[in-house]
């Protein structure tokens, strides 16, 4: 890669409030420590993750990058101590506990994947943080199987085309939930079996017709707490709700018998503060799992739009209208 430069472009969280606080400026390009590697970054995902950090409600882990941006693709530019993995230059992919956006990002190398022949370095930095989350908890947490039914929320969502795809691919019918016309459309194309306008229908019911009263096996929720009912009138005996976010109230009240008498498990989990052993098991499941999925042409990484770095407000705007359909990507 060459000499490294001293300082790097950045685009960091000024105050807290609107896409007008992310502000482009120069910052010192991180030197990776023992078991990182420094990535000479050609796109990063924007995620809700991010937004809610702009917002102020979402602070950076102590001790990690307090830029935003949770995923990244590029080429290895140095390693620190104790890496064996990987070769300067070589095309990757990471999950990022932060500073995505940016020329340079840190790793840890335990959740930095190579990039497989076939896939573009966007696409690549469309995959950490959606494909390692929904792997690992549709299938790994949820324990999700061929021939069971998946009810997914937010559809077009990143988190939403990912797992519409992949259960699919993976011999699940999926039911998925979206606010338009245009999205429903959207989440067929992508595998759903049936796609629930969740502004003009009753997914419980909509769930329930599908599959002859019987209900869903796994629910993958985003809303949270004003679902939680919902969702669990939506499950089958059985049934597995699993939580990754939640817009709104994030408290709610549950009825303790349909739990009992159901056999319903409620799970739910968070990426950004797993350990990085946690994370670099669910990198190598994704790695044999997912990549050959994704190579073969049995998946694809939805591109809603990308933007140039300093653009960074202008994709947070674009995630913020709820337009998009699929993944957003800065472009370096």
């Amino acid at each position: 890669m060459g000499v490294l430069p001293q300082t790097m472009t950045a685009v960091a969280i000024e105050g807290k409030g609107g896409p007008e606080v992310l502000v482009a400026g120069e910052r010192p390009v991180p030197v990776p420590g023992a078991g990182q590697v420094l990535i000479k970054v050609a796109a990063a995902g924007v995620n809700r993750p991010d937004v809610l950090q702009r917002m102020g409600l979402y602070p950076a882990p102590k001790g990690h990058s307090e830029l935003p941006g949770l995923e990244a693709a590029g080429w290895i530019a140095s390693v620190g101590a104790g890496t064996t993995r990987f070769q300067i230059g070589e095309p990757v992919m990471a999950l990022l506990n932060g500073g995505g956006y940016a020329e340079y990002a840190l790793a840890e190398e335990a959740a930095t994947v190579a990039v497989p022949e076939g896939i573009s370095l966007v696409e690549a930095a469309a995959i950490p943080e959606t494909f390692f989350t929904v792997w690992h908890n549709v299938f790994e947490r949820g324990g999700l199987k061929s021939g069971e039914w998946l009810l997914v929320h937010g559809g077009t969502s990143g988190i939403g085309v990912t797992a519409i795809q992949l259960g699919a691919a993976l011999g699940a019918k999926v039911i998925a939930t979206a606010g338009s016309p245009e999205k429903c459309a959207a989440c067929l194309k992508l595998g759903a079996v049936r796609a629930v306008n969740y502004r003009e229908e009753d997914f419980v019911e909509a769930a329930k017709a599908e599959t002859g009263g019987r209900g869903v096996d796994v629910v993958l929720d985003i809303v949270g707490a004003s679902y939680l009912e919902r969702n669990l009138r939506s499950l089958a005996d059985d049934g597995r709700l699993v939580n990754i976010a939640h817009q709104g109230e994030s408290k709610a009240t549950l009825d303790m018998m349909r739990l009992m008498l159901k056999r319903l498990t409620i799970t739910g989990s968070t990426l950004r503060i797993r350990p990085t052993e946690v994370k670099g098991g669910i990198a190598r499941a994704v790695e044999a799992n997912v990549l050959p999925l994704i190579t073969a042409g049995k998946v694809r990484v939805v591109i809603d739009s990308t933007y140039p770095l300093r653009d960074a407000a202008a994709a947070h705007a674009r995630m913020e209208s709820s337009q998009h359909i699929g993944k957003i990507v800065l472009t370096v």
